[in-house]
Order: C-alpha cells, then sequence, then structure tokens
C-alpha cells in the first residue's frame, strides 16, 4: 500500500478541492465543506456494445465563480457533502449553534491520506468540530472496474443527539421529464410542513405544505391537485421539498434516477436503520432572492438522512411525527463509541428500452438493476460496505 503525500488543492469551478482517481471515475471535493464535485463516471456500453463514454450527473450552483458573499455551505454549494447536523438549523439546540448543515458543510476539512493498493483508492480527510466538540473522518474510496462512489463518515467524540446526512444533488439534462424517480417501497411520504418558501421574499412552492402521501406519482399539490413528482424536471419556476420513509426498515433501501435518452441510471444503496429517511428537494427556479435569482434549474436533492425534514437538530430532536411512530430523526451519540455513517452511489450504463428502476436486488459481487418492463442489468458492488465499520449497533430513535 502506497500512501501519497498531500498535495496543494487546486482551484475548480471556484473553490480549492482535491482530485482522485480510479480506472472508472474521476472525482474532486472541495477544501471547504467537503463538497463532492465534477465526478465523472466512465461507463462501458451495455451488453457489448463498443465504445466509452462519460457522464457527470452531479448539480454545480450557478454562482460557484463569483465568490458572493454568502454562507460556505452556499458559496461551495455542489455534489454531494455530509451534514452533521442536517437542516437549517435556525434554532439553537441546548447551547448549539450550527450553520446550516452543520460544520461539516461549512468548515475546512484537513487532508490526512490518500491510499492506493490492490485496484482500491481511498481519500481520507476530517474535520475537528468545536461547536459541538469531536471529530468527523471523511473516508471516499473508489474501486477499479466499479463506477461507485464509497462513502464513510465516522462520527467520534460527540456525546448527545444528532440529526445528520447526506445532501446529494443532480443537474437534470433540460428537457421535460428527462429523468424517472424510484425508490424502495414507501412506508411514509409527507410534503413540508412548513411552506418552503414565501412569494413576498421571491419565493413560489407549488406542493401542499404538510400534504400526506404513499407514492411520489401522486403527491398532494395546491388547489387540490395532484403532481407527479417521479418525473423531472417539471413545474419550471417553483422549489418544493418532501420527505420519504422507506418500508425496507432492516433492510436494503434504494432511490434510482433512469435518464433513458442518456442511457443510464444514477442510484444510491443505504442501510436505513441508519439513514432512515429521504428528503427530495426539487428546485427548479423558484427562489429569485440573491444568489438563487431564478437560475438554479433542473436540479433534485436526493438527500439521504436521519432527520426531520430539513428544519435542523432541535427541530429533529423534539416529538415530531416519525418518532411517534418510533422511527428515527435523530441518534444518540456516544464519545466512547464511533457512529459510523456508509453510503454508496453509482451509476449504470442501461439500454434504449430501460426506462424506469422497478427493483434493486442484492446479488453475489453487486446488485441488479431491474426495469418497469423487467430488463436486468448487472452492476458489481461492494455491498458489504454498507454495513462495515463503527459500532452503530441497533436503532435508537
Amino acid at each position: 500500500m502506497s500512501s501519497l503525500p498531500p498535495p496543494e488543492p487546486r482551484l475548480i469551478h471556484g473553490e480549492p478541492s482535491w482530485s482522485f482517481s480510479s480506472d472508472r471515475v474521476e472525482a474532486a471535493i472541495t477544501r471547504k465543506g467537503g463538497h463532492l464535485a465534477p465526478v465523472r463516471f466512465r461507463l462501458q456500453g451495455h451488453e457489448g456494445e463498443g465504445g466509452e463514454r462519460i457522464v457527470e450527473p452531479y448539480s454545480i450552483a450557478p454562482w460557484a465563480e463569483e465568490a458572493p458573499d454568502i454562507p460556505p455551505v452556499l458559496q461551495a454549494l455542489r455534489g454531494d457533502f455530509f451534514c452533521a447536523p442536517f437542516g437549517g438549523n435556525e434554532t439553537p439546540y441546548r447551547g448549539e449553534k450550527h450553520p446550516a448543515h452543520g460544520e461539516s458543510a461549512n468548515a475546512p476539512w484537513q487532508w490526512e491520506e490518500l491510499r492506493q493498493a490492490d485496484g482500491v483508492t481511498t481519500l481520507h480527510l476530517s474535520l475537528e468540530t468545536t461547536i459541538r466538540k469531536g471529530r468527523i473522518d471523511k473516508e471516499i474510496t473508489l474501486r477499479d472496474g466499479h463506477t461507485a462512489l464509497y462513502c464513510r463518515h465516522r462520527l467520534s467524540g460527540m456525546k448527545g443527539k444528532m440529526s445528520f446526512g447526506h445532501h446529494a444533488m443532480l443537474h437534470f439534462p433540460d428537457e421535460p421529464e428527462s429523468g424517472r424517480i424510484s425508490t424502495s417501497r414507501l412506508y411514509y411520504g409527507q410534503v413540508a410542513p412548513l411552506p418552503l418558501e414565501q412569494p413576498a421574499e421571491g419565493g413560489y412552492s407549488s406542493l401542499e405544505p404538510g400534504a400526506l402521501f404513499s407514492r411520489l406519482d401522486r403527491v398532494p399539490a395546491k388547489e387540490g391537485k395532484k403532481i407527479d413528482l417521479s418525473r423531472y424536471p417539471a413545474r419550471r419556476g417553483f422549489e418544493d421539498l418532501v420527505m420519504t420513509v422507506h418500508w425496507d426498515r432492516h433492510d436494503l433501501a434504494w432511490t434510482a434516477v433512469a435518464f433513458p435518452a442518456q442511457g443510464y441510471v444514477w442510484f444510491t444503496l443505504k442501510d436505513p436503520r441508519v439513514l432512515q429517511s429521504t428528503v427530495f428537494w426539487i428546485s427548479n427556479g423558484g427562489r429569485h432572492y440573491a444568489p438563487w435569482s431564478g437560475r438554479h434549474v433542473n436540479v433534485m436533492g436526493i438527500e439521504d438522512v436521519t432527520s426531520w425534514f430539513h428544519y435542523g437538530l432541535a427541530e429533529s430532536a423534539k416529538p415530531n411525527e416519525l418518532r411517534r411512530n418510533k422511527l428515527q430523526t435523530v441518534r444518540e451519540l456516544d464519545p466512547q463509541a464511533p457512529f459510523d455513517v456508509n453510503y454508496i452511489m453509482g451509476v449504470a450504463a442501461i439500454p434504449p428500452e430501460f426506462q424506469r428502476v422497478r427493483a434493486i436486488r442484492a446479488g453475489k459481487g453487486g446488485v441488479t438493476l431491474v426495469s418497469s418492463d423487467r430488463h436486468r442489468v448487472e452492476v458489481p458492488l461492494d455491498l458489504d460496505f454498507l454495513y462495515r465499520g463503527g459500532e452503530n449497533g441497533a436503532p435508537n430513535p
């Protein structure tokens, strides 16, 4: 195994960033906030089709190189980043006043090492937190032959309740309904209880605050309508947010976005005992105040979290609808027991007839993506990664 010396970050889309790669993935991560993008996946033709191509699914904020006077999390906004605590955090919690999405999404990360051995590359960064004393270790692993990102965040030395999660953001092709969103079976779905945006402040939303739903393709909107959130881009000029809980509470849970015209699927895999819920942030030009200015369009945040919506730690720690149903919106951290959040994001080439993911099934050496018309795509993955490391134990709502 070789451990390479720390390189100087280089400027990528306005932010000093470190780059690392495998034979199938090239990635960059910002020093500020640890935002992971751009990420380029090298896909081979499906089932013997010739040629290779590059896909870049993650979004980068349109103001990335403007250096506006805004919080660090918005300055760097791109790709995926880890939040602890997750959410706006406008309300202090037991004397702690965290920034939006926590120090982990705002503060400068420190280089630890880049390990490379036997076709496995791991970037290791760390962050000593100050608002709640502790440490977060970030490891992003790439494996030769795999078009996937293996993400591990280890929280150590911290005590008390914590909300947390990943904040992945995809930029969809500028074609109506170019992406088809699907999930493992849902147990619960709700629109954000409070209005997400206020027209008097230059923001607009289309969904009915607090409305419940059980399917992404039938979500209550204002004026009694039902909206299909499983096809995007749609509803230009609106900003909306919903949260879902997967039924698979003790097994594999997933979310997938198929891009049939582009010939690939992006997907996430998680242990729902650790990341309980998924927040869908649907950002399509509904914010007209700076720095958004109506130009943040065709973006969807697919954010796997343990949290009460996007409100923050104080709201997630209080009694809420999920906690009353024995589901998690926080975890109790023990300073003597490191807590790992393991997460997989990947892409796979699909044939032209593959329109939407119906199921993701675990198998030997990876997973199988099954389409709505039962076409199958085999994806090599280290699925055991989700369950390795840490002293996470059983869920403790």
